[in-house]
C-alpha cells in the first residue's frame, strides 16, 4: 500500500525537524531552500519514484538530480530515513572527512551525481532521460532546480534539447520560492514570464503550490503531463517553509538557527504535526 498524503505531510514535518537539527549541530547549511523543497522531495522519495534501497544502482530505478545542490540538507535527511546510510551519519554533516558535505556527493548511496554548480543538473538529466529512451528502459528522471538558477544559460540549452528529443520521461521541477542569496529573483535577474518561457521551449508546464502535498502527489503521479513532451512542474513554494520566522526571508538562505531559533522551530513543527494528526482523525470518523 502506498503511503497516504497525511503520512507524507507528517513525514515532511519530521524531515524539517531533522534538517534543522543537523544544520544547527554543524553550524552550516542552506536552511531556507531546504525547507522550501522538503515537500517536493518527500513526495518523490516516499510515493513517486521507483527505488531499491538494497540495490541503489538498480538499472531500472528512477533517477533524481538535485541541480540546486546547495539545498542538500533535506536530501541527506531523506536518504538516511529511507535507509541508504545510517541516520547516525547525519551527525557528521559538514565535518572534516565526512561524506555528507554541503552538496550532493555520489560517494553516498542514492546520489546519482555530484551537483551544485548551478545550471548543470538539467543537462545531466537530459542525458540520462535520452539514454533511457535509447536503451528501451522505463525509468524516469526528476530534476530539481532553483529559481535563481534559471538565469543560467545552460538551463535553456538543456531545455531546448529535452523538447527536441521528446523526452516525456523527464520531469523538471522549479523550486519557485522567489528568493536567492542576494534577494528577490526578480531584482537580481528578472525571470517572468517564467512559465511561458518553458512552454515556448516545448515543455508541458504545470503550475502548483509546491508546499501542498495533495497537489504535488496528484501532479507527479500524472507525469508525463503530455505525451512526447518533457514536463516542467512550476512548484510555487515559500522559502523557509514550516518555520514562521524564516519564511520569505532572504537572510535564511544560508543562515544557521541559534539555540533559541531551533527550540522555537521544533515547537512550531511539533504543533503542526499535532494539528495534522487531529485533522486526520476527524476525517476518519
Amino acid at each position: 500500500m502506498p503511503v497516504t498524503n497525511l503520512e507524507l505531510k507528517l513525514k515532511a514535518v519530521q524531515i524539517r525537524k531533522s534538517l534543522l537539527t543537523m544544520i544547527h549541530r554543524a553550524k552550516a547549511g542552506h536552511t531556507g531552500g531546504s525547507l522550501s523543497n522538503t515537500d517536493i522531495l518527500t513526495a518523490l522519495y516516499y510515493r513517486i519514484m521507483k527505488l531499491d534501497v538494497r540495490n541503489p544502482q538498480w538499472t531500472d530505478r528512477d533517477r533524481f538530480i538535485a541541480s540546486k545542490g546547495h539545498s542538500v540538507e533535506s536530501l541527506w535527511c531523506i536518504l538516511a530515513d529511507k535507509g541508504f546510510f545510517p541516520k547516525e551519519e547525519l551527525e557528521t554533516f559538514s565535518q572534516f572527512g565526512t561524506r555528507l558535505i554541503g552538496h550532493p556527493n555520489n560517494k553516498v548511496p542514492g546520489v546519482e551525481m555530484n551537483t551544485g554548480a548551478l545550471g548543470h543538473g538539467l543537462s545531466i538529466s537530459v542525458g540520462m532521460a535520452l539514454a533511457a529512451k535509447r536503451d528501451g528502459r522505463a525509468y524516469r528522471v526528476f530534476c530539481l532546480m532553483g529559481d535563481g538558477e534559471q538565469a543560467e544559460g545552460s538551463v535553456w540549452e538543456a531545455a531546448m534539447a529535452g523538447a527536441h528529443y521528446r523526452l516525456d520521461n523527464l520531469v523538471g521541477i522549479v523550486d519557485r520560492n522567489r528568493l536567492q542569496i542576494s534577494g528577490s529573483t526578480e531584482d537580481v535577474m528578472g525571470l517572468e514570464p517564467l512559465e511561458q518561457k518553458w512552454a515556448a521551449f516545448g515543455w508541458e508546464v504545470v503550475s502548483i503550490d509546491g508546499n501542498d502535498m495533495d497537489q504535488l502527489v496528484k501532479t507527479l503521479e500524472a507525469v508525463p503531463a503530455a505525451p512526447g513532451k518533457p514536463t516542467l512542474v512550476m512548484a510555487n513554494t515559500v522559502k523557509g517553509k514550516g518555520v514562521s520566522f524564516a519564511e520569505n526571508s532572504a537572510k535564511w538562505h544560508h543562515h544557521v538557527p541559534s539555540d533559541e531559533d531551533l527550540r522555537k522551530a521544533l515547537a512550531e513543527l511539533d504543533a503542526l504535526a499535532e494539528r495534522l494528526q487531529q485533522e486526520g482523525q476527524v476525517r476518519q470518523r
